[in-house]
């Protein structure tokens, strides 16, 4: 197994999530630093239109969303996990409302002008200008909350951190899961990258501290890689054996070898096409071909995304 490939930015929330996921399992892995906003050739020639941040790669085989990362980091590294047995349920189901409905209401919050200017901070008017356009071309069931709705929300929400933190050090016990790293990265942003709006949390001093924590789990073991070294090594690889235990989950009347597409239902609506080579309970596999990576397996978590057949031309 070569070392695990992070293609992400500094500034990415949801790359955030995945850094501390890999330093909570003691982990080490490639940086691979991707532009914020498209065109992202390097990115597109292992995805194949997929431009979210981050991908993983692990070879020639690249997982796309982050709920989907975890599964993966999970099964590389199983201790210590993201999953107890006494909330494996109920951590998916609280990382899913992090990952969605608290997360809009923080990014709403942490974009007020005041810090928005921060996170721009250095970037020209025209660079900050194509990050806001952007961001809307990616919007497809996202509606874009006033700050002031969004503000009222995310309050809310960091109350209810609050009172799941009243008996334990972490959101379901004892034991930090996912659904610890799903709810941090976005309050991260606020408190980290747009900090004149960190006031927020003025009145919920156990969700710092509650940071501070998941922020102590594990120390980051990465080194860099440039974008053509990754893509030479997926280039150098072969995908991994897709697992014969898992069975083919037919839910589209679509045969394992047709042309389809994958893409999000909700936020970054570029399809990727390829070969359909696995659709099982969890997610989809898409073998494709291309001229820089040669043969890569995209993976994509079922949650959140539509697969459709391409229509002979």
């Amino acid at each position: 197994m070569t070392e695990p490939i992070l293609h992400q930015y500094p500034t990415s929330p949801f790359a955030e999530k995945i850094r501390r996921v890999l330093a909570f399992k003691g982990l080490a892995w490639r940086a691979v630093e991707i532009p914020m906003v498209m065109p992202k050739p390097d990115v597109e020639a292992l995805t194949g239109g997929y431009r979210k941040t981050p991908i993983l790669q692990i070879g020639a085989d690249i997982y796309c969303d982050t709920a989907l990362i975890c599964d993966v980091l999970e099964h590389l590294q199983p201790e210590p996990t993201l999953y107890p047995l006494h909330a494996k349920g109920l951590s998916r189901i609280v990382a899913h409302w992090a990952d969605n409905q608290m997360f809009w209401a923080a990014m709403g919050h942490s974009f007020h002008p005041r810090g928005a200017a921060q996170v721009m901070a250095g970037q020209t008017p025209e660079q900050a200008k194509a990050f806001g356009e952007d961001r809307m071309k990616m919007r497809v069931a996202v509606p874009r909350m006033p700050p002031a709705d969004a503000t009222g929300a995310y309050r809310s929400h960091l109350r209810r951190i609050a009172n799941m933190l009243e008996e334990g050090e972490f959101l379901l016990g004892l034991q930090p899961s996912i659904a610890d790293f799903a709810v941090y990265h976005p309050l991260w942003f606020t408190r980290h990258r747009a900090t004149p709006m960190a006031t927020i949390f003025e009145t919920t001093p156990s969700v710092l501290e509650w940071m501070d924590r998941i922020a102590a789990l594990g120390e980051e073991r990465r080194s860099p890689m440039t974008p053509a070294e990754a893509i030479d090594v997926a280039r150098a690889a072969t995908p991994a054996p897709l697992d014969a235990a898992e069975p083919f989950q037919d839910d589209h009347g679509i045969a394992l070898g047709a042309r389809v597409t994958v893409a999000s239902d909700a936020f970054g609506p570029e399809p990727t096409e390829g070969e359909l080579v696995a659709a099982t309970r969890m997610h989809y596999t898409l073998r494709r071909e291309d001229p820089r990576a040669g043969t890569v397996h995209v993976h994509f978590p079922r949650m959140g995304y539509v697969m459709r057949a391409v229509k002979p031309a």
